[in-house]
């Protein structure tokens, strides 16, 4: 599998005064999930792998019912009330290109593809899905206007692992958009992986049943479309949620969240990421993304 030289300088700044996307209040966790999380906040530190829950700390989540909103589910849409937007230590770089991009979900609604790639942009994931129940409304604007803009697109699925099982929404996730093709212009599929929108932070999973979804989950994508998934997450919601799991660094790329001026440390097992979403408001609508590589590497990426 391709994947771009270990490096991690800043990327270009996150407060950027161009237009962005709606304020982050209206896109964080209600008031008592923001109380919950305030403990992680004032330590910034993963919570000790031993602080998963049992399986029945949560109820499966009910999709097309009564709360249950897709719509507001994104990658990151959970980061902030958790982790907030702190300070991270800087990691050790070889290399200095970084490649911007961004990600968007049915939020931004329809998105100006020419305005985005004229800003610099290069790269977009787009959500395609969540769970089993919902499809992204947008995604046929987004996913193949940035393609006719030029822009490397990869699609991407919010998973509800209480829901259904992993195989079963990654065949949804394939069936709806999240496919690959060696073109040199899609990007491997996605899966985004955070903390749970509903409720217990690990959606009532194990530690060791959670890495068995995420196995499911990998295991049915590559199968069906030749590509081990991107996996989006944050090394404190991995550390607590998986045990801090090293085994799938050696197959699937990481997209790692961290609102700050370097990527910090990352979960176990990687060395380096190859996407790492800095903030959640920028230059571009969506969340700010970049590539841990020149461009000729996300083509390579793209390539398989």
């Amino acid at each position: 599998m391709s994947r771009a030289v270990p490096a991690v300088p800043a990327p270009g700044s996150a407060d950027s005064t161009a237009a962005a996307k709606a304020p982050a209040a209206r896109r964080w966790l209600p008031a008592l999930t923001t109380l919950v999380a305030s403990a992680a906040l004032v330590t910034g530190l993963a919570a000790p792998a031993s602080a998963a829950e049992p399986a029945t700390a949560a109820a499966p989540v009910v999709e097309g019912k009564a709360g249950f909103h897709p719509e507001r589910d994104f990658a990151g849409s959970t980061v902030a009330a958790h982790e907030g937007r702190a300070q991270a230590p800087a990691v050790a770089s070889l290399a200095v290109t970084q490649t911007q991009g961004l990600d968007v979900s049915s939020y931004q609604g329809s998105v100006n593809w020419g305005g985005v790639a004229a800003n610099g942009a290069r790269f977009a994931y787009v959500k395609a899905t969540e769970g089993t129940g919902y499809t992204n409304p947008s995604f046929a604007q987004q996913y193949n206007g940035s393609y006719n803009s030029g822009l490397i697109r990869g699609a991407y699925h919010f998973a509800l692992p209480n829901s259904s099982s992993g195989a079963t929404q990654a065949n949804y996730f394939v069936n709806h958009g999240g496919g690959w093709s060696a073109d040199g212009k899609t990007l491997p599929p996605a899966l985004d992986i955070e903390y749970n929108p509903y409720g217990a932070t690990c959606y009532g999973l194990s530690q060791s049943a959670m890495v068995s979804w995420i196995g499911d989950f990998s295991n049915t994508v590559h199968s069906r479309t030749g590509r081990y998934p991107t996996i989006y997450t944050t090394t404190n919601w991995w550390s607590q949620c998986t045990g801090n799991y090293g085994g799938f660094a050696a197959t699937n790329p990481l997209w790692i969240a961290r609102y700050s001026t370097s990527a910090g440390t990352l979960p176990n097992g990687w060395g380096y990421y190859t996407f790492w979403q800095y903030a959640d408001s920028g230059t571009f609508p969506g969340d700010q993304d970049v590539f841990n590589g020149a461009a000729d590497r996300l083509r390579a990426l793209a390539l398989g």
